[in-house]
């Protein structure tokens, strides 16, 4: 029985990834978008690393091409410039909370790599926290394994 649900569960996955996962895409633009902006500022190698991480992602690569999730990227900094739009973003995030621990590690990690292009300052850590807090993932055992992310620096 294992087996048939493993072949289930990864036939799933491939349809979902032909067809787009809005949610997975949502919460992964919405995170990088509150890390993007937590300094009020949009540095360039933080969304080249965004878009990076999330076409790394096979599910978003075969669902989405660049310039859609460039797009939808814009459309979550847009939401980033007020903490309502912040909040949302991370209800965006909080819809994987239900989703497999591999999903919700993508997602923070994507988060991560964008805040990690400078070493990862007080406020990006805060916005990491806040991240992992809504996915309901292990953030220092995730940056762990991040190479780099022990790097802190401060504004």
């Amino acid at each position: 029985m294992g087996l048939f649900q493993d072949l289930v569960g990864r036939f799933t996955q491939n349809v979902t990834a032909y067809v787009g996962d809005r949610t997975l895409m949502e919460a992964a633009v919405s995170a990088a978008a509150n890390v993007i902006l937590a300094d009020s500022e949009i540095d360039e190698e933080e969304v080249e690393a965004a878009l990076a991480g999330m076409r790394a992602n096979p599910i978003l690569e075969k669902g989405y091409d660049t310039l859609k999730l460039e797009g939808e990227l814009f459309e979550g900094l847009d939401r980033a410039r007020t903490r309502a739009g912040r909040a949302e973003n991370l209800r965006h995030v909080a819809a994987l909370r239900e989703r497999d621990d591999g999903q919700r590690a993508a997602v923070f990690l994507i988060a991560a790599d964008v805040a990690d292009q400078a070493g990862i300052s007080t406020v990006e850590h805060a916005a990491l926290s806040e991240i992992a807090e809504a996915l309901g993932v292990d953030k220092d055992r995730l940056l762990q394994g991040h190479a780099g992310a022990g790097r802190l620096h401060s504004e």
